[in-house]
């Protein structure tokens, strides 16, 4: 019996040292939106399904949506598997950024990386005038960060300066401050760094757990869906702005100019594409207004002909409405400079002028083909023509059937294409 136990302990000892160690690895680009809390949230599920021991969540973003931001730090905090939030080669981690770094059991950047500048700001880039409301907001946040960065021992006066004074620390900085816990350049030097680290996670019995790797380690990557990546894609407020206005560009120019479907087909599927990122988004039904007005003006402009009187309040009032078209309750933490608005309407505004160029020298040019296009051409009398005496031409190197408008017109002489009557030349 002795020997049985003795024997079950070896092999139970054996197979322990040998045990397989999981770790799901997600990477985390583009804006904190919608999308991307609902793929964190998901992550985090499978992982303690799967009984992972440590879930990395790559992370590289300019910021996002505050209401997003606040559902991946509930899902990390809560996670009862522990989380490490690492910033990649190149990556960063501004406005929400920041809180989601934080919010991490385990913080950890690359060389060349910076963290910060979490300081609130309206869709168009600019700082919150002060008011009671701007106050509120970054009383709020400032709370926020103190909570988490308590929570995980971090430096929370450092942290409330990312906020008020908007500062920005690179990987030394930030280990130096601590406000992050490790540098590693990469997901191997990363799992080294973590292994034996002690974590607090979150449970049924909230404790300190010790961060222990098996002998093999498997890293399995948790990717997004097509249909995924494409929301994430058209949530970020710059392409969704793009998206709507060349959409409704689009379709203005197949409105004035009929019987095509290309513009149309497209300006339908950029509408549908930027209505799916807006509807993930804060936005302002007066930036839509705004971009319609100026597309219209610029339209009428070149339609009416007032040399460029109209354009130029057109195109103001374009970029006002990209200005104003994120402006919204929940979109404090949302990073678009003025300088990609001013550089998409101009852009954008050149595209206008040459397909209207275009479209409008299409419609004003001549006819040269089918009936149409004979009209006007010059022709050479075979025989003798009149109003009742038909005789022959020659036009476009073919000979034609004809008649004379008026009058006899002699052999030898030419003439000018008048009308069709049938397949027979009216000649004057």
């Amino acid at each position: 019996m002795k020997k049985f136990l003795c024997l079950a302990i070896l092999i139970l000892s054996v197979s322990t040292a040998y045990a397989q160690t999981t770790i799901t690895l997600a990477e985390l680009n583009g804006t904190v939106g919608v999308q991307m809390e609902e793929f964190v949230k998901e992550v985090i599920k499978d992982s303690e399904t799967k009984g992972d021991s440590l879930i990395i969540f790559q992370l590289d973003t300019p910021g996002g949506l505050v209401e997003a931001m606040r559902g991946i730090v509930q899902a990390i905090l809560s996670s009862q598997v522990p989380v490490a939030v690492w910033i990649p080669t190149g990556g960063r981690a501004a406005s929400a950024g920041a809180f989601i770094v934080q919010s991490a059991h385990i913080a950890a950047m690359s060389n060349g990386t910076n963290i910060g500048a979490a300081h609130p700001v309206v869709a168009s880039g600019e700082d919150i005038k002060k008011s009671d409301m701007s106050k509120k907001i970054m009383n709020d946040l400032k709370a926020q960060m103190r909570s988490v960065t308590q929570l995980r021992g971090r430096n929370q006066e450092i942290a409330e300066k990312m906020i008020e004074e908007s500062i920005s620390l690179t990987s030394t900085e930030a280990l130096k401050n601590k406000v992050i816990d490790i540098i590693a350049n990469d997901i191997n030097s990363l799992i080294k760094a973590i292994s034996g680290r002690r974590v607090k996670v979150s449970g049924k019995n909230s404790q300190f757990v010790k961060i222990n790797f098996g002998d093999t380690i498997k890293v399995s990557k948790a990717n997004m869906s097509l249909s995924e990546q494409i929301i994430q894609f058209v949530s970020d407020p710059q392409i969704a702005y793009l998206l709507i206005s060349g959409g409704i560009m689009a379709i203005f120019f197949e409105i004035i100019t009929p019987g095509g479907f290309i513009l149309g087909t497209c300006g339908g599927v950029m509408l549908l594409l930027g209505s799916i990122g807006l509807k993930m988004l804060p936005f302002n039904w007066a930036g839509i207004v705004l971009i319609v007005a100026g597309i219209i003006l610029m339209a009428i402009d070149l339609i009416a002909g007032t040399m460029g009187v109209l354009s130029l309040v057109g195109l103001p009032v374009f970029c006002l409405g990209g200005v104003f078209l994120f402006r919204a309750p929940g979109g404090e933490l949302l990073q678009i400079s003025m300088s990609f608005i001013i550089g998409i309407a101009i852009a954008l505004g050149i595209c206008f002028v040459v397909v209207a160029y275009l479209v409008l020298k299409g419609i004003r040019r001549k006819v040269s083909t089918g009936s149409q296009g004979m009209i006007g051409l010059e022709v050479e009398i075979l025989s003798d023509l009149s109003e009742n005496e038909f005789g022959q031409v020659k036009c476009h190197g073919e000979i034609w059937k004809a008649k004379s408008e008026s009058g006899i017109i002699k052999s030898g002489s030419t003439g000018v294409v008048k009308k069709l009557d049938g397949m027979t030349l009216i000649i004057h």
